[in-house]
Protein backbone atom coordinates (compact mmCIF):
# COMPACT_ATOMS: atom_id res chain seq x y z
CA UNK A 1 0.00 0.00 0.00
CA UNK A 2 1.32 3.54 -0.93
CA UNK A 3 0.34 7.17 0.09
CA UNK A 4 -0.39 10.53 -2.35
CA UNK A 5 -0.27 13.84 -1.25
CA UNK A 6 -0.27 16.79 -3.46
CA UNK A 7 -1.64 20.16 -3.62
CA UNK A 8 -3.50 21.64 -6.46
CA UNK A 9 -4.16 25.55 -7.23
CA UNK A 10 -8.70 26.23 -8.45
CA UNK A 11 -9.32 29.56 -9.56
CA UNK A 12 -12.16 29.80 -7.35
CA UNK A 13 -13.48 29.80 -4.13
CA UNK A 14 -13.58 27.29 -1.62
CA UNK A 15 -17.20 27.50 -1.42
CA UNK A 16 -17.63 27.19 -5.39
CA UNK A 17 -14.96 24.35 -5.86
CA UNK A 18 -16.84 22.29 -3.10
CA UNK A 19 -20.04 22.56 -4.91
CA UNK A 20 -18.10 21.23 -8.24
CA UNK A 21 -16.34 18.35 -6.50
CA UNK A 22 -20.17 17.43 -4.44
CA UNK A 23 -23.03 18.52 -6.37
CA UNK A 24 -23.24 16.05 -9.50
CA UNK A 25 -24.34 18.43 -12.22
CA UNK A 26 -21.22 20.24 -11.79
CA UNK A 27 -19.07 17.03 -11.77
CA UNK A 28 -20.39 16.74 -15.21
CA UNK A 29 -20.04 19.66 -16.72
CA UNK A 30 -15.78 19.62 -15.41
CA UNK A 31 -16.05 16.00 -15.85
CA UNK A 32 -17.89 16.04 -18.67
CA UNK A 33 -18.72 12.42 -17.53
CA UNK A 34 -22.20 11.82 -15.90
CA UNK A 35 -21.49 11.67 -12.13
CA UNK A 36 -23.81 9.72 -9.51
CA UNK A 37 -23.16 11.84 -6.56
CA UNK A 38 -25.30 12.37 -3.49
CA UNK A 39 -23.28 14.55 -0.81
CA UNK A 40 -24.58 13.07 1.97
CA UNK A 41 -22.31 11.34 4.36
CA UNK A 42 -22.69 7.13 3.91
CA UNK A 43 -23.98 7.42 0.43
CA UNK A 44 -21.96 5.12 -2.38
CA UNK A 45 -20.65 7.01 -5.56
CA UNK A 46 -19.65 6.71 -8.80
CA UNK A 47 -17.46 9.09 -11.44
CA UNK A 48 -15.58 8.75 -14.65
CA UNK A 49 -18.32 5.82 -16.61
CA UNK A 50 -17.77 3.84 -12.92
CA UNK A 51 -13.87 4.17 -13.27
CA UNK A 52 -13.55 5.73 -9.11
CA UNK A 53 -16.25 4.30 -7.35
CA UNK A 54 -16.87 4.97 -3.23
CA UNK A 55 -18.28 6.44 -0.26
CA UNK A 56 -18.99 10.04 1.20
CA UNK A 57 -17.10 9.59 4.76
CA UNK A 58 -17.41 13.07 5.47
CA UNK A 59 -18.49 16.63 4.55
CA UNK A 60 -17.28 19.98 5.96
CA UNK A 61 -19.27 22.32 3.32
CA UNK A 62 -16.64 24.17 1.67
CA UNK A 63 -13.84 23.37 4.19
CA UNK A 64 -13.35 19.15 3.59
CA UNK A 65 -14.54 16.23 1.79
CA UNK A 66 -13.93 12.66 2.76
CA UNK A 67 -14.15 9.47 0.97
CA UNK A 68 -13.43 5.76 0.49
CA UNK A 69 -12.69 4.74 -3.09
CA UNK A 70 -13.10 0.86 -3.62
CA UNK A 71 -10.28 -1.37 -4.60
CA UNK A 72 -11.98 -4.65 -4.52
CA UNK A 73 -10.75 -6.80 -1.10
CA UNK A 74 -7.88 -5.23 0.58
CA UNK A 75 -7.36 -5.04 4.40
CA UNK A 76 -7.12 -1.14 4.78
CA UNK A 77 -9.51 1.17 3.22
CA UNK A 78 -8.58 3.48 0.56
CA UNK A 79 -8.79 6.78 2.07
CA UNK A 80 -9.16 10.20 -0.12
CA UNK A 81 -8.78 13.29 2.28
CA UNK A 82 -9.35 16.59 0.10
CA UNK A 83 -9.23 20.04 2.05
CA UNK A 84 -10.16 23.03 0.59
CA UNK A 85 -7.71 26.50 1.79
CA UNK A 86 -8.57 29.81 0.69
CA UNK A 87 -5.49 31.32 -1.08
CA UNK A 88 -5.28 35.00 -2.68
CA UNK A 89 -9.17 34.42 -3.98
CA UNK A 90 -8.52 30.91 -4.94
CA UNK A 91 -8.30 27.90 -3.69
CA UNK A 92 -5.38 25.26 -2.74
CA UNK A 93 -6.82 21.63 -2.69
CA UNK A 94 -4.53 19.82 -0.21
CA UNK A 95 -5.05 16.08 -1.68
CA UNK A 96 -4.33 13.19 1.27
CA UNK A 97 -5.01 9.53 -1.03
CA UNK A 98 -3.69 6.70 1.67
CA UNK A 99 -3.50 2.93 1.38
CA UNK A 100 -3.34 2.86 -2.29
CA UNK A 101 -2.74 -1.02 -3.81
CA UNK A 102 0.57 -1.04 -4.91
CA UNK A 103 -0.41 -2.11 -8.61
CA UNK A 104 -2.76 0.80 -8.75
CA UNK A 105 -0.38 3.66 -7.63
CA UNK A 106 1.06 4.77 -10.88
CA UNK A 107 -2.19 4.76 -12.69
CA UNK A 108 -4.07 6.37 -9.77
CA UNK A 109 -1.37 9.66 -9.47
CA UNK A 110 -1.76 9.72 -12.93
CA UNK A 111 -5.48 10.43 -13.08
CA UNK A 112 -5.31 12.32 -10.38
CA UNK A 113 -2.91 14.74 -12.12
CA UNK A 114 -3.73 14.40 -15.62
CA UNK A 115 -7.54 13.87 -15.31
CA UNK A 116 -9.20 14.75 -12.08
CA UNK A 117 -7.50 17.93 -10.93
CA UNK A 118 -6.49 19.27 -14.66
CA UNK A 119 -9.73 18.72 -15.95
CA UNK A 120 -11.04 20.60 -12.73
CA UNK A 121 -8.39 23.42 -12.97
CA UNK A 122 -9.48 24.02 -17.20
CA UNK A 123 -12.60 24.34 -16.07
CA UNK A 124 -11.80 27.11 -13.75
CA UNK A 125 -9.29 28.30 -16.71
CA UNK A 126 -11.99 28.65 -19.06
CA UNK A 127 -15.03 30.15 -17.12
CA UNK A 128 -13.46 32.88 -14.48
Amino acid sequence: MKDYKKYFEIKSTPDQVYLALTNPLTIQLWSGEEAIFEPVVGTEFSLFEGAIMGEILELEEGRKIVQKWFFGDQDEDSIVTLLLHPKNNHTSIELRHINIPDEDYYDLVEGWNSMFMARLQEFYDENI
